[in-house]
């Protein structure tokens, strides 16, 4: 049974109201678990609460509002769930509400964002009690019709008994009677010492439909009378239609329309998709570039070179002493710049939605990783009210942060709305999916370390200059102009914060922002801040003469969360140990998301330019692991990531604009180039930390560390590629 269905409500059960949308869908968290009228799913079935619905069969079915994009979410939120619920697992199943209808119920789903590795960690409170909820009001309808008290009902995989007398009843059978009634206000969260579901590595709910090939993507929609979209927006970031040829194309086959979208692009509208990208390959259009087609590679790392002299203004991220003076009594100092470029999301299945506008209503099918964001998107372009709007959210082929945006949604809507009552589906070419993204940001960082006469370091001066995304995505969340994102990794406190204490410290941020546009990139600012203080860490290591791990333990005596999982991973890797003739270590440690990580790899080196990473072992520590297995899993694919990016990765600008358009000049690493990868767990509990995006950041430190020690050379620059330094 354990699978995912997508999603069949009842509209009749919904009414939506403009009201409750309010300004930019800022509605206050309001989850009322249910009530005496019952909610039904399109099969007539009861939902006992928001979260559960329970059929006469027994099946139990999950709602999930995150977004499931290969990261496991979707299982590890029903196990949260499942696991108060006490009901069957092998009889779950999961469906996606819109967020049209959580809207016009006071977002009683909560946050559809799923972004961040917030999908369980933001949501496990609330999730767990509606579980929770759900359990106690069918266990008291239970004991309404048996006239007992509830206190004496016990329940075990959605078997309901009593035993004083022997009677016993299944959760289909008392559904209905529990729907009619008042939830609870209080309920109790088991702990989790008593966790059965929680914390086992259960199978994935949606690797059935996806090995058989039934899974729905937004690339598989197929709506009546559907026509197909395909779009060509300005190469150059700002720039706009001058204009476009029309005529040249109107006779090609199957071609229905041609529509300007928004300033900056143009579509074609076909009976299928490759005659419309045919005919918008042949489509003579005009551009107008503006200034920003004078910007390349070269001009933007000279200004971002510039922003790392300290006499240009900054935000001071974290402090502590006086940096500059204890530089300057320093016994000894080392300095370095690093760098890191621009990196493209690439999922696997290119931004697509498919819409449905007339001027009664507006439907959107598409993958989102922010399925309010999308609802928003989806109102603002067609220009109609909340209740005529819905999202109609289906799975991801990839998402890693880029379909948290909308643009695509957007544009889908803008073509469909020129079409009143034909479903159009917009699909972008790879080629407009890899110019068009929304980039990890470049930037690059000067570091000072200071030295006392007995090498104990005394001064850490970190100034990061390049982009913010904040200021391009979400301004309002920069903080009197400073973005607290940007210092991910090397933060004074909370979900992000510096492992290391020394006397006196100094981060600051010199944000520039060029014009192409950043986004965030799965480990977004944690990627690049971990290889430079990580690789600066071994920098500094070496110029005392000592042991990096060693090094690394004597500043971390007041953050033993951070030492724990970098003493667990020096442990797994062997560090004390002589590795092999041939075979050399590296280290690194971060935090992000909330979680403790470190990363440690061994690696071959072969004519000092191929490299072969043998082992790459993480550790860490989210607090609680509600799935092990699919823990393992994301610290494999994060590594994948990671090591993609060091070696492959970056996007560079010619002319103002990106020039890798597809996957033979943005390549991702093949299944040879992988390394054995092993995973500890030391969750410490008492807080709920990220699994997804934590580790990527101490995969590429860790092999440039170990290339160090193999050929005593630093790399301050990548990707690799670029060094000529390759896979062996």
């Amino acid at each position: 049974m354990n699978k995912h269905v997508s999603p069949k409500m009842n509209r009749r059960a919904f009414v939506i109201g403009t009201a409750a949308v309010g300004t930019g869908l800022a509605i206050g968290l309001d989850l009322p678990f249910g009530g005496p009228a019952v909610v039904r799913a399109a099969d007539g079935s009861p939902e006992v609460n928001a979260w559960v619905v329970i059929r006469p069969d027994d099946t139990v079915v999950i709602r999930i509002a995150r977004s499931e994009m290969g990261q496991g979410s979707l299982t590890g939120l029903a196990q949260l769930v499942a696991e108060e619920l006490e009901c069957d697992w092998s009889k779950v199943t999961t469906e996606y509400p819109t967020p049209g209808q959580s809207v016009a119920r006071k977002r009683v789903w909560g946050d559809f964002s799923t972004g961040g590795s917030r999908g369980i960690r933001s949501s496990q409170d609330y999730v767990r009690k509606g579980g929770a909820t759900a359990r106690v009001m069918l266990i008291q309808a239970a004991a309404d019709e048996w006239k007992v008290p509830a206190s004496e009902c016990t329940v075990a995989k959605g078997v309901i008994t009593h035993k004083a007398s022997g009677k016993t009843t299944t959760y289909g059978r008392v559904a209905e009677a529990a729907a009619k009634l008042t939830p609870p206000t209080e309920v109790k969260l088991k702990d989790p010492k008593d966790w059965t579901i929680v914390g086992k590595g259960l199978l994935r709910l949606d690797t059935a439909d996806k090995t058989t090939g039934t899974m729905v993507y937004g690339i598989d929609i197929k709506l009546p009378g559907m026509l197909n979209a395909a779009i060509k927006d300005c190469p150059v970031f700002g720039g706009k239609v001058k204009s476009f040829d029309e005529a040249k194309i109107t006779g090609m086959k199957g071609v229905k329309k041609v529509v300007k979208v928004g300033d900056s692009a143009v579509a074609v509208v076909a009976d299928t998709w490759w005659q419309a990208k045919t005919a918008l390959e042949a489509l003579p259009i005009v551009w107008d570039e503006g200034d920003n087609a004078k910007v390349s590679s070269e001009t933007i790392a000279k200004w971002l070179a510039e922003g790392l002299d300290d006499a240009q203004p900054a935000y001071v991220g974290n402090k502590n002493g006086d940096v500059k003076a204890a530089i300057a009594s320093a016994a000894k100092k080392v300095e370095a710049v690093y760098n890191y470029p621009y990196q493209n999301h690439a999922t696997m299945e290119p931004m697509n939605a498919t819409a449905l506008y007339t001027t009664d209503k507006c439907e959107v099918w598409c993958g989102t990783q922010n399925g309010e964001a999308a609802f928003a998107a989806v109102l603002e372009a067609s220009g109609l009210p909340a209740e005529k709007c819905d999202v109609h959210k289906v799975m991801l082929g990839g998402g890693f942060g880029r379909r948290g945006m909308t643009d695509y949604v957007r544009q889908a809507v803008a073509i469909a709305k020129q079409m009143p009552g034909t479903p159009i589906k917009l699909l972008w070419s790879r080629e407009e999916d890899m110019t068009h993204g929304k980039y990890h940001p470049i930037t690059q960082c000067k570091m000072t370390g200071a030295f006392d006469a007995d090498n104990n370091l005394v001064a850490l001066h970190y100034r990061l200059s390049g982009q913010s995304i904040l200021f391009s995505v979400r301004p309002d969340a920069l903080q009197n102009g400073m973005d607290p994102a940007a210092f991910q990794g090397v933060a004074q406190s909370g979900e992000a914060a510096l492992g290391y204490s020394v006397p006196n410290l100094l981060v600051e941020h010199s944000m520039r922002n060029p014009h192409v546009p950043p986004g965030f990139w799965r480990g977004v600012n944690v990627n690049h801040n971990a290889i430079y203080m990580e690789c600066f860490m071994d920098e500094l290591a070496h110029a005392a003469g000592q042991d990096p791990l060693e090094f690394r333990r004597k500043l971390m005596g007041k953050n033993p969360k951070h030492l724990a999982v970098l003493n667990a991973v020096a442990e797994k890797i062997g560090w004390t140990t002589p590795a092999p003739q041939g075979v050399y270590r590296g280290i690194a440690q971060v935090m992000g998301y909330g979680s403790y990580v470190a990363g440690a790899a061994e690696i071959s080196v072969t004519d000092g330019s191929k490299i072969k990473v043998l082992r790459i072992v993480a550790s860490t520590d989210p607090g609680y692991v509600v799935n092990p297995a699919q823990v393992e899993r994301q610290i494999a694919g994060s590594f994948v990531y990671g090591l993609s990016a060091l070696f492959y990765g970056g996007c560079t600008v010619k002319d103002g604009r990106i020039e890798q358009t597809n996957f033979d000049t943005f390549n991702s690493m093949r299944i040879n180039e992988m390394p054995k990868v092993e995973s500890v767990m030391v969750p410490s509990g008492g807080f709920w930390g990220g699994v997804g995006e934590p580790t990527i950041g101490v995969a590429a430190p860790a092999v440039l560390n170990a290339y160090f020690a193999a050929t005593g050379k630093r790399i301050r620059s990548v990707p690799l590629r670029d060094q000529n330094i390759s896979f062996a």
